[in-house]
């Protein structure tokens, strides 16, 4: 049951104006009109009247993709519902040129691993680098040279990586100072910024920003919309943040390689594919899992004196080949690289086998927390995984000529780290010497098993149909994937041709999360936008930035963890910043629709244009007198600064040498302080620009 917006929690905003206070006020009864309440048998009847084909139509393009364009209804209602879901299936048969189109400039999304950790650099990883080669630029020698002094004045051995408050690797207490202050330091930040303009490098952050835009044209763009709503769940059902380390460098291929070729396959192949990810192995630490024995057996290891035992344990840690120099060694930074000496190697050591992949992959990836694993599957599920691993995991080695670079943030097994005896998995035994089929076993009996069946068709009836799917479906749903091995693609037929899916209580019945109601939103109105980095802070500060959730449960999907008063508060802001094209990079036109009705005397007239436009003219009787009566209010006025517009990346802004640290919350947790009115001062056409985002912030528009 969806919470009711709490009037008094207006509070935090009293020193509005009273303009503003009003436009709140509205939104207030509009967000409490959002409360999901049982409707009676009259409503019901009511609401199956009016579930026409245009509804069944809206209802299947807001469900399968991020809303109809203009045209869209039309072209369905001509070519058949049903062959447009059955086109929707199999999206390798749609011609999908025109996104194909607007993303082929971003570069990030086309390279492999080894070319992202190459192109685009961490600062201090990269100096280094330049600092061993002896090819350190003029203009950066007195940094190198203040972190050489550093160095040496240092004797404790470097502490473990700590994680800062934004999920991003924080800098450990035993850097030297002069690296501790070098990512706040203007001189360096310019000095660097300046070398990679020359170099042809770019910052790790305009990697991110890219694969943000790609996610973002797609959703507008793509004929594949059940595709790309696919590619919106699994993402966050194998959940991995980018703020940790590497994995800003690892989740390009993880978009590319490990989700999108998946989406509607067999699960068994999903699961492997992510299991399989550097991305995921990064995130979930298991690429730094180690049989305790691993240094006692023999390939290698066994009859050496315990210093070496350590050295070429960390050796095969982190991908073979790496030579010990004081030198080279790394200090763990920000995403950089860490190539620990042996009192480190000696504490990873003891650390041995890493539970946590183990753990989310029973509890959230397959099984669900009551899907009947113990402690002691945890375990056995560890060691199965030891020695999946990763090579060159941050690069490090590569960029400073040491090993084989193309192969860096690459997965492989390695059996020297692998516990190689018998184990027993949910009453599954495992054979002694399997090697990495252990691993293989593991993710066949998970994705057979009657509790992971249940688990998927309840979140994939969860997303589809409604945020408490009935028992019947549940279990309809999870016959279907057990009958079909795991068929992706037969287990959403299963859902689109239920009564539970077709029915007028699910018309509506979910709360679009910031990232649905953003592309929706552009989609609707026909707008153009390009993905910059403006377009995804307004998602992010809805609270839901892409590839930001820190936990690895990823974001929810259910309404109570996305309607209060700053979250939604900040989609109305959100509904007013894109009518009145205050989005660089995202424009739309709204003359095309307003016809003679673009000056206050029509704004009545205005409304009912823009109500069958944007919710085609499907709007309760009391929605509708509220936004009315709120044209004759004044408009609002910022109070405070505008919402702060995004640095264009390709300029290589200063902050973009500085760790990033996105927003990791919810709706709920990633609103902090007042949040500013939009300024319609100085837009042309105000009052039209106030009916749009009125009806954007409509519980009928942010229902879907």
């Amino acid at each position: 049951m969806m919470r009711a917006f709490n009037t008094s929690s207006r509070k935090g905003f009293s020193n509005t104006t009273r303009s503003a206070a009003a436009l709140l006020s509205v939104w207030t009864l509009l967000a409490g009109m959002l409360a999901l309440a049982p409707a009676t048998s009259a409503q019901k009847q009511q609401k199956a009247q009016r579930l026409g084909e245009e509804q069944r139509i809206q209802h299947v393009l807001n469900r399968l993709g991020f809303g109809a364009r203009p045209g869209d209804v039309e072209r369905v209602k001509a070519m058949g519902l049903d062959r447009y879901i059955e086109q929707q299936l199999y999206p390798e048969k749609i011609d999908d040129s025109v996104a194909q189109a607007k993303v082929k400039n971003l570069e990030a999304i086309r390279l492999s691993t080894p070319e992202l950790f190459a192109k685009y650099p961490q600062p201090n990883l990269l100096l280094r680098a330049m600092e061993r080669s002896g090819q350190v630029p003029k203009e950066l020698a007195a940094i190198v040279e203040a972190r050489k002094n550093g160095q040496a004045a240092q004797n404790a051995p470097a502490a473990a990586p700590k994680m800062d408050d934004g999920g991003a690797m924080a800098k450990p207490e035993g850097m030297p100072k002069e690296d501790q202050a070098a990512d706040n330091n203007a001189e360096y930040r310019r000095a660097i910024r300046d070398y990679y303009i020359k170099n042809g490098l770019r910052p790790p952050q305009q990697l991110m920003a890219e694969l943000q835009a790609s996610r973002i044209l797609r959703a507008v763009y793509s004929e594949r919309q059940l595709q790309e709503v696919l590619v919106d769940f699994w993402t966050n059902h194998f959940n991995v943040f980018a703020g940790k380390g590497a994995d800003r460098w690892l989740l390009v291929s993880y978009d590319r390689d490990t989700i999108r070729p998946n989406t509607l396959g067999k699960f068994y192949d999903l699961l492997k594919a992510t299991a399989e990810s550097p991305a995921m192995l990064f995130y979930l630490d298991n690429f730094q899992s180690v049989s305790p024995n691993a240094n006692m057996r023999g390939g290698g290891l066994g009859g050496q004196r315990p210093q070496a035992q350590r050295r070429n344990l960390m050796d095969l840690l982190m991908g073979g080949g790496m030579r010990r120099n004081q030198q080279a060694r790394q200090q763990p930074g920000a995403g950089g690289a860490n190539m620990p000496d042996p009192q480190q190697a000696q504490q990873r050591q003891r650390r041995g086998i890493n539970e946590n992949y183990a753990r989310e992959l029973m509890e959230l990836h397959t099984l669900g927390v009551d899907g009947g694993y113990t402690q002691k599957d945890v375990q056995e599920v560890a060691r199965c995984f030891t020695g999946w691993t990763i090579f060159q995991p941050r690069g490090a080695a590569a960029l400073m000529g040491m090993g084989d670079g193309s192969r860096a943030g690459q997965f492989y097994f390695n059996p020297r780290l692998h516990d190689d005896g018998e184990k027993v998995v949910l009453g599954h035994k495992i054979p002694a010497g399997g090697g990495v089929k252990d691993g293989l076993m593991v993710l066949d009996i998970l994705a057979r098993h009657p509790s992971t069946a249940k688990f998927i068709a309840t979140k994939l009836a969860r997303r589809f149909v409604s945020d408490n799917p009935s028992p019947a479906l549940v279990e309809r749903v999870a016959a279907a994937f057990t009958k079909s091995d795991g068929d992706i693609r037969e287990t959403l037929r299963a859902i689109f041709t239920s009564p539970e899916f077709n029915s007028a209580e699910a018309y509506r019945a979910k709360i679009k999360r910031p990232f649905e109601l953003a592309i929706s939103a552009i989609r609707t109105l026909g707008g153009e936008t390009n993905g910059a980095p403006a377009i995804h802070q307004w998602i992010a500060r809805m609270g839901q930035p892409l590839y930001g959730y820190q936990t690895p449960n990823g974001y929810p999907d259910v309404a109570e963890n996305w309607v209060n008063t700053g979250a939604l508060l900040e989609r109305l802001n959100f509904g007013l910043a894109l009518a009145s094209n205050r989005i660089p990079g995202t424009r739309i036109d709204l003359a095309r629709f307003a016809g003679d009705s673009k000056d206050s005397a029509n704004m009545e007239r205005a409304m009912d244009r823009f109500l069958d436009v944007i919710v085609q003219g499907d709007v309760s009787p009391r929605t509708k007198a509220t936004l009315l009566k709120q044209l004759k209010e004044p408009l609002p006025a910022a109070t405070a600064a505008a919402p702060p517009q995004a640095a264009q990346m390709n300029a290589m802004d200063d902050d973009m040498m500085r760790p990033n640290r996105p927003n990791g919350g919810g709706g709920r947790r990633g609103q902090q302080g007042q949040v500013a009115m939009v300024d319609l001062s100085r837009v042309s056409n105000p009052e039209l620009v106030k009916v749009v985002g009125l009806i954007l912030g409509s519980p009928e528009f942010q229902r879907q």
